[in-house]
This record gives structure tokens, sequence and C-alpha cells, in this order.
């Protein structure tokens, strides 16, 4: 049945949506509140300044010109992103817009920082030389990963902290000295109420191209970036007829007599035969405010994390790793995530990009910190652990925040998670808290907006 569909929310899991339900000869209108689509996977650019900011006052007085690339500019992700060889649904997703020969891959190298030295884990000798481990802690720790990469069945860990799974498995010095700073760093204090079923996604995804048969992942990338991917899909899903509204903030969502309607914040109202809200639970009642309230109660039982996100366009690369985890606890940042190690220097006007993300609650102070309080702790902290970085070398330093970027897979979460088919007939719920068995990323995204399709397309109850 041809039906006229409303998706609320314009990121990459909106438009795989209305990808997908037009390709079944829906009537697809996206509505978007930011002036551009993309969400989490969206472009930004980053000024190349012409004039340094005095160091540490966040000033912007200058203090002398600028004398490194000529470009004036640089567009890229605002958030990082990294295709995997193995990721299917995103290299389907390429080939069909054209651009599978645009892909990338890369072998690239992951560092290290713990106890204040930098090492290199990008091989099974370094693995083994690595110097903050024991021989047996080594082991126990091959043995946790090797493990997790073979269980099947994920439901099973769910019923287990995390921390107690790890324990079992590497040991409590391993656990102490690499897995719980590393779940702080990505987790916060939500590490304490988080399932084995987090760690098992994560090394389940690193592994993807080993169990497909591949002899190694390789890490890459699309030349022009997200950007470059959003604008392509843009264009197709206008060409075939799929409505793009952006700029377009939804106030309140709600059932009539002649289907669900959407009553944006200027006034507008309208009305389709079946509404898909791509909203994060915390923002869902809001939304939707008529929702019964045990619908309520689970939509506000999942607990999200948010990031801060720094892009530091540098003229001299930091090291060669792309990424670096981080065990000490004074780095002000949870990871360095040196971009450039991976992309083709070209694409940054021939300089370094590198992204300092911080994974905190959503009401987490540094949500509010300023940007110039924010710079001087991280650059204060890259010259403490990168003793030839140069303040000097940084040509932008720009901060994103969003509150709400991935669901804690907390203990049994699949069993209490909010359904997608709502009490409203024909009001569907579709988000990053869905992707119950993996974690969040493109790949994840677009496999979740396939599953979906199924659901929010069957037949709608007969009005009594």
């Amino acid at each position: 049945m041809n039906e006229s569909i409303g998706i609320v929310g314009g990121g990459l899991l909106g438009l795989s949506l209305a990808d997908r339900l037009q390709k079944l000869g829906h009537r697809v209108t996206v509505l978007e509140a930011a002036p551009h689509f993309g969400g989490l996977a969206a472009a930004w650019t980053l000024p190349v300044q012409a004039s340094r900011p005095c160091e540490g006052s966040g000033s912007s007085t200058p203090t002398r010109p600028f004398t490194g690339s000529a470009r004036q500019e640089v567009t890229w992700d605002k958030f990082y992103h990294v295709i995997l060889q193995s990721d299917a649904f995103t290299h389907e997703l390429l080939r069909d817009l054209g651009l599978g020969n645009d892909f990338v891959g890369v072998e690239t190298k992951t560092g290290f920082y713990t106890d204040g030295r930098l090492y290199s884990m990008s091989n099974s000798w370094e693995f083994l030389k690595f110097p903050p481990l024991g021989l047996w802690s080594k082991f126990r720790l091959g043995c946790t990963i090797s493990h997790a990469a073979k269980v099947t069945d994920w439901k099973s860990l769910e019923k287990t902290p995390v921390v107690d799974w790890l324990t079992t498995w590497s040991g409590r010095k391993t656990v102490e000295k690499i897995w719980l700073p590393l779940l702080r760093a990505k987790l916060g204090d939500s590490y304490k109420i988080a399932s084995a079923a987090f760690i098992w996604a994560t090394i389940q995804r690193m592994y993807a191209a080993r169990r497909s048969g591949m002899k190694k992942e390789l890490f890459g990338y699309v030349r022009g970036g997200y950007g470059l991917i959003v604008d392509r899909y843009t264009e197709r899903l206008a060409e075939r007829g799929v409505q793009l509204r952006s700029g377009s903030p939804v106030a309140r969502i709600d059932s009539a007599d002649d289907g669900p309607r959407v009553e944006l914040t200027s006034g507008e109202t309208l009305t389709f035969d079946r509404v898909i809200c791509t909203a994060v639970p915390p923002q869902v009642p809001k939304l939707l405010p008529t929702l019964t309230d045990e619908e309520t109660a689970l939509l506000n039982g999942v607990t999200y994390q948010g990031i801060v996100c720094a892009s530091v366009l540098l003229r001299k690369p930091l090291d060669c790793f792309y990424v670096t985890n981080i065990t000490d606890d004074w780095v002000p940042f949870t990871g360095v995530i040196e971009m450039s190690a991976l992309v083709d220097r070209a694409e940054f006007g021939g300089n370094h990009l590198v992204y300092l993300p911080k994974y905190v609650a959503p009401d987490d102070p540094v949500m509010t910190e300023p940007d110039a309080s924010i710079r001087e702790r991280f650059t204060a902290a890259l010259e403490r652990m990168y003793p030839h970085f140069s303040r000097d070398d940084v040509l932008t330093f720009q901060i994103a925040r969003v509150k709400h970027v991935f669901a804690v897979p907390t203990l049994n979460y699949s069993e209490r998670l909010p359904p997608m088919a709502t009490s409203l007939p024909g009001v569907y719920l579709v988000n990053s808290a869905h992707i119950v068995n993996g974690t969040l990323n493109v790949n994840e995204t677009l496999q979740l907006a396939a599953r979906a399709v199924d659901t929010v397309t069957s037949p709608l109850p007969v009005p009594a």
C-alpha cells in the first residue's frame, strides 16, 4: 500500500529509513531541525586561523601572522568516523551512491598511553613487549579478547556486570591497569551499571573481518568524508521524490482520526499515515506527551552518554597512531584520534587533523564549560603527553558537544528497551537505543534501519 510517511530526524538513520521506504513505494517526508542533514555524521568547516590566540587565555588577539598552509578552511566530519572493510551495510550504501571506488583502506597503528608513557600496541610482538603488564596478565588479556570474539550468545552477557566478567577472564590486575580506565573513559560512572555485552560488542566489531574470511581488518574512509556521502545521499533521495525539509524542528507528535499529526515549532501541522520518530529516548516524552506512563518510564530508563569533542588542526603530527587509548586519569580527554594517520593529508590542506573526545554524562559540567577553558586544559595535556608538541602548531581548535550520543548497555538491556511501535496508532520510535547487540557506528545505524522497516510497515490495527 502506498502511504504517506513522516520521518522526524534527518541523520543517517532517518535518511536510510526514507531510502528503504521510498523504494517500497511510500511517499516520504523527512523533517530535520538543523539547517543541514547528517546528524552525528554531518561535516563542518574548520577555519585555518590567520593568527594565533594568546596561549592559555582563549583571547583572539593576534600574535603573529599565519605562515602555514595556504588553504583558508578545511571541511571534514564534525565527529570522528571510520569505515571498516567488513562494514557490509556501509559499503552497500557507498556502491548505491556511486562512491564505492572512493573508499580508501589503510593499515593503521594503535597507541597506548599509560603511566606517563606512549607505547605502540599495533601487533602481537608489541603486545608481548608491553611493559605495564606481566606475561601472565598479557596471556589472560589475550584469552579475554579471543574468547569474546567467539561468543555468539550476546544475551547471556547482558546478565553479567562488565567489571565482573572482565575480572573473571583477565584478572584483577589487568582490570585495574587496563580495562577499568578504558571503561571509565568511555562510560564514566555508568560503567558500574553496564553489562559485559558492551565489551563483547566492541571486540566483535574489530574481529568482523576475520569472521568474514578476510585476513586482516582495514580501517578506511571515503575521499571527501561523510560530508560528501550525506550530500550525495540527500541529492539521490530528492531526485526520487523524497521531501527533505531541513530547519524544521518538531514541537509535538500526536494521533488523530485522520492519522498521526506532526506539529512544527513554526505552528505548521502535517498529517501522515505513519510517523517515525528517530529522536533519542530522553527527548521523546516531550515530543510525544500522550504516551502511556509505562512507555515514558521505559524511555526515561535508558541511560545515555554524551560527548565533548575537539577538532584540532595542526601543522605537525602528534605521532603515527590513528587511535591512542589513554589509561592515565589526569588526561582531560578520553583518547587521541589522529585522523591524518588514516586520511590523506591533502584532505586537510596538507595539515594534520586530531580529534580529542571526552565522553561524559549529559549533565556533566564540561558540557557548559567555556571553549577557552577546554582549549587550555586540552592543549596543556598535549604538551605533557607529547614533548615535541607546540601550541604554535595549532591552526584551529573547534569544539562540538552532543548530550545524547549512545545508550549504555545496562544489565538486561534488551528486555527493558522501549518497543518501536508505540501506543499511538501509526507512530513509531526508531533510534540509537535500538542497537542492542552492537556499538554505535554508521554501519550499525544502517543495519538498524533495514531491520526496522518490517515493524514500521506492519499492518495498522483496525479502529474499534
